[in-house]
């Protein structure tokens, strides 16, 4: 689906609902899928979320955006003239500042821990893989505050969630927001809607799945029970019918709402939290940095470094 309406209905609608993931043995990958509120059924969805929506609350988005400066000023000033901002930046920041502010033990080790994990949440990935990610499971449940074992899933998989996602945010406004980037955004603009521009043309998260689990009408086209559909939101967000001039870059635009996070009973509950972590992040590397047009060394074609100015 790739129509706004039609994705948003589908996220709103009951006769939608997550694909149902496998369990494991407990303090395995398997298990920590299965029992965070994510992935789980509806019988089990509500309460596993509040144990997520309660832990966040407990958290001043403004204060996790300037955990993420102050650690970026850190990584900058420790920095040679030339910072790669996913490495260095977009992933262990965001991960340290908010498991630091859940309470995990050594933070940094967390953030290590929760990037093996990340790489092998989705099930079907590489045994291998896996393998790495349920001795990370293993280390994050020794981390994680003392709690019941499912409290402490479903910390844990915060940390996940907002892994590749706040870095993919982070990794891709910078390209839209730092010099030379055509056309640059107003100086002026505020970050947070600079990113939620950002969030609209180059979401991190693209698509979700949902299975239906009755017959129904959706999109013109009759589901019936058991369909597999793929929500696209990248595709949602440029929909004409809901964004004017949907490919141009316009921060501060009116519009049918963003489904970047989702939306429904199943919309992300971590989205300020989120936003202020890369906002920390980019307020900084607004100030203090210019992109580096040499290729990164993984990419033959694409900069991933960022030159220091000082100010």
């Amino acid at each position: 689906m790739t129509r706004h309406a039609d994705v948003r209905a589908a996220l709103t609608d009951p006769a939608f609902q997550v694909p149902a993931v496998d369990t494991g043995p407990p303090g395995t990958l398997a298990w920590l899928r299965a029992t965070v509120s994510r992935f789980s059924p509806p019988r089990r969805h509500a309460e596993r979320r509040a144990v997520a929506v309660s832990a966040l609350a407990g958290l001043d988005p403004d204060d996790l955006r300037q955990d993420a400066a102050r650690l970026t000023v850190a990584v900058l000033d420790r920095a040679g003239d030339r910072v790669d901002v996913m490495r260095e930046l977009a992933r262990p920041v965001p991960l340290r500042a908010l498991a630091d502010r859940l309470g995990f033990a050594d933070p940094a080790a967390a953030g290590t821990a929760v990037a093996v994990v990340a790489a092998a949440y989705h099930p079907g990935v590489d045994p291998a893989l896996t393998a790495r990610a349920d001795r990370a499971v293993t280390a994050l449940l020794a981390l994680a505050p003392q709690g019941p074992p499912e409290v402490r899933a479903n910390l844990i998989g915060l940390l996940v969630q907002a892994c590749d996602a706040t870095a993919g945010l982070i990794g891709a406004a910078t390209h839209h927001l730092l010099p030379p980037a055509a056309p640059r955004p107003p100086a002026t603009a505020r970050t947070a809607d600079l990113l939620a521009e950002v969030l609209r043309l180059d979401p991190p998260v693209r698509a979700t799945r949902r299975v239906t689990v009755h017959e129904v009408r959706l999109g013109g086209q009759d589901l019936p029970a058991g369909s597999l559909v793929l929500l696209r939101f990248d595709a949602a967000n440029r929909d004409p019918q809901a964004f004017t001039e949907p490919a141009a870059f316009q921060p501060g635009r009116p519009g049918a709402g963003l489904l970047t996070f989702g939306t429904g009973e199943r919309g992300c509950p971590g989205d300020r939290h989120a936003l202020a972590l890369a906002s920390g992040v980019l307020d900084v590397l607004r100030e203090r940095c210019r992109r580096d047009p040499t290729p990164c060394a993984t990419s033959r074609t694409r900069p991933c470094g960022y030159r220091r100015v000082w100010r």
